[in-house]
């Protein structure tokens, strides 16, 4: 999922740093011989966006009913093999291979539904991550013009196809600020916190 999520990142920071770049008027360039560069981790500024947060959130509540489905399925096969591990000595070798033949069927459609639910999350997944990050991309763009920078290094980690940023200096990362103009920008106003867990409290000794 991570190494996704970095492929994503690159093909929609690289698309729309590249088409920016055949847009951009000349007068907006950098001086001759000035060069200024900003440092971003792209994914991590997608994926702390306040829409972002509110779409995955919505896409984990989504699939919360094949979990609970999914837990069912793996308690009834946990249920049956105890029970027959409590019966076998009372049953003859038929009933106990039809038993397990049984059992062995439901453990696969389990791990069938496992599957195909992991499969249509984890692209669901990258739909909402996709769409914000090509946005963000165009925020960033804008950002980056009225900033005066004249390149953009994504210092996201793992990422293959783009240059390894060994340091940067801090005023140089704009990872913070991009994400605070996307959020302006969207309109989506950041996710409520989760509830704390209750505290509990230590029995009192007497």
């Amino acid at each position: 999922m991570k190494r996704t999520y970095v492929l994503i990142a690159t093909l929609a920071l690289g698309t729309v740093l590249s088409a920016a770049a055949q847009t951009t008027p000349a007068a907006a360039a950098a001086p001759a011989g000035s060069v200024k560069v900003a440092v971003i981790a792209f994914q991590a500024a997608v994926s702390q966006t306040n829409e972002f947060q509110r779409n995955f959130g919505d896409l984990r509540k989504k699939f919360e009913p094949k979990l609970a489905q999914l837990k069912t399925m793996s308690d009834e096969s946990e249920t049956l093999t105890k029970q027959l591990q409590a019966q076998g000595d009372k049953l003859n070798e038929a009933d106990q291979a039809a038993k397990a033949r049984v059992i062995e069927d439901k453990k696969k459609q389990a791990q069938r539904f496992s599957e195909d639910s992991q499969t249509d999350y984890q692209q669901q997944v990258q739909e909402v991550f996709n769409s914000v990050a090509s946005k963000v991309g165009e925020v960033l763009v804008s950002y980056v013009q009225q900033q005066g920078y004249s390149m953009v290094l994504d210092a996201t980690q793992q990422q293959q196809q783009a240059p390894i940023v060994l340091y940067a200096a801090p005023s140089s990362d704009i990872t913070r600020q991009v994400i605070e103009a996307y959020n302006v920008k969207s309109g989506v106003p950041a996710p409520a916190p989760a509830p704390a867990a209750p505290v509990q409290k230590a029995p009192v000794a007497h």
